[in-house]
């Protein structure tokens, strides 16, 4: 009797277990096929777009426990143009057209200026905002939560990189866009950017150049 109670129990647990098993596969296979449908959606919405949104930002150093609030407009095209105007706290613009930077302080009459490749490598600073196929070709995506109204994914870079460690983006479900960025580093450091009222649209292209003008302090980044 001791046996077939053994035999049963035995069988029973591996039932239980191979039930574990098929759950746990389905699961990881059901959020395989949801991160592609999300990726292909932002794709979609944002492959060779160029658009404008308002934007506050909120960066925390975790080792002085500072935080500081910013806010402004931001402007992006495909492939790799930004303008960040900064209208608080102090008014400042980082602009570039996807091969110069520039960082304009009007109030200080100076510019700082530098190669764009290398201060948003793969896709950092927001930048993969202005040319998404960056996603797929420079992160590890995996999905954090999803609900009714977001989708939250994980994007780490299997290159080591102390300013990025990961990025966490939220992605509204009901329109595809993408309204909330948090950028981590080795340290801990976290800058999170808020976008609303997002509009798709031709921008000039002059919108992301820089023309120094006389009298302009300018100042060479390495």
């Amino acid at each position: 009797m001791k046996s077939l109670f053994h035999r049963i129990s035995l069988n029973l647990f591996f039932v239980i277990l191979g039930c574990c098993i098929l759950f746990s596969t389905a699961s990881a296979l059901g959020n395989e096929i949801l991160k592609e449908e999300i990726l292909i959606a932002i794709e979609k919405k944002y492959s060779g777009k160029s658009f404008e949104a308002d934007f506050t930002q909120i960066s925390k150093l975790a080792a002085l426990d500072i935080t500081e609030n910013a806010a402004g407009t931001a402007s992006f095209s495909h492939p790799g143009k930004m303008r960040w105007i900064y209208k608080e706290p102090e008014h400042h613009e980082i602009i570039t057209n996807g091969k110069l930077l520039w960082i304009f302080r009007p109030e200080e009459n100076q510019v700082m200026q530098g190669d764009a490749t290398q201060f948003f490598k793969e896709g950092a600073g927001g930048s993969f905002l202005s040319d998404i196929s960056l996603v797929r070709k420079n992160y590890t995506i995996h999905i954090n939560e999803i609900t009714d109204d977001y989708a939250e994914m994980s994007l780490v870079s299997p290159k080591k990189n102390p300013d990025i460690s990961s990025i966490v983006i939220q992605i509204s479900r009901k329109n595809h866009e993408i309204e909330r960025i948090i950028i981590k580093n080795a340290y801990d450091d976290t800058t999170r950017f808020e976008f609303h009222n997002i509009q798709f649209k031709k921008i000039d292209p002059d919108v992301f150049e820089f023309k120094p003008f006389e009298g302009l302090n300018i100042i060479d980044l390495d």
